[in-house]
């Protein structure tokens, strides 16, 4: 998993999509979910946000380059309730393997009020996106979907979220950067 942690990729044009669509503040505490080693987390930092990133990957953390990263399932988060003003997870929720468990525990985690940020891939089918993570990880692109557990879209996204007691917000198709799908979501207050 070292190998996948150090290959991973900051897209630039995710920042622009959380400060577009959250307008984080300073002082604001905010979470990543799947921050890999905090290459978002550590842009979030710079607007002047109390950013934490968690990764299930020991690696992400021991290699992190943003000050707080932890390995952390975030179906199983050790933060208290209502922590958070703000969760953002960029190409995370398809890869949770218990994503009612994932969705109740970040809606947990966030304040009332609090506003979620997700972005997924719009794949036309599930591990497609994948391919090339499958073959750092496991050296066999036919792995994909073990990565890629779910093929997510908006209305599905809105269903998890509205059992997890979240409000749906915004939603959005990306075309050019990557096909993906952007859906924020929010805890009533």
């Amino acid at each position: 998993m070292r190998r996948y942690a150090l290959a991973q990729r900051f897209g630039g044009q995710h920042i622009t999509t959380v400060k577009r669509l959250l307008d984080p503040q300073p002082g604001m505490r905010l979470l990543e979910v799947g921050s890999g080693r905090g290459h978002l987390t550590k842009k979030l930092e710079a607007l002047g946000t109390i950013a934490t990133g968690i990764d299930a990957n020991p690696e992400a953390a021991q290699n992190a380059v943003a000050r707080d990263i932890r390995t952390m399932r975030v179906e199983e988060m050790e933060f208290p309730a209502s922590e958070f003003d703000q969760i953002v997870a960029i190409h995370a929720i398809e890869h949770f393997p218990l994503i009612a468990e994932a969705f109740a525990d970040m809606a947990r985690v966030l304040k009332p009020g609090g506003q979620m940020l997700l972005i997924y891939p719009a794949e036309p089918i599930r591990g497609l996106f994948s391919v090339p993570d499958a073959i750092i990880i496991y050296r066999n692109p036919f792995r994909s979907r073990e990565l890629h557990r779910h093929k997510l879209r908006p209305s599905e996204v809105r269903a998890i979220g509205t059992a997890a007691g979240l409000e749906h917000v915004h939603s959005e198709f990306q075309l050019f950067t990557s096909p993906q799908f952007v859906t924020v979501l929010r805890k009533p207050a």
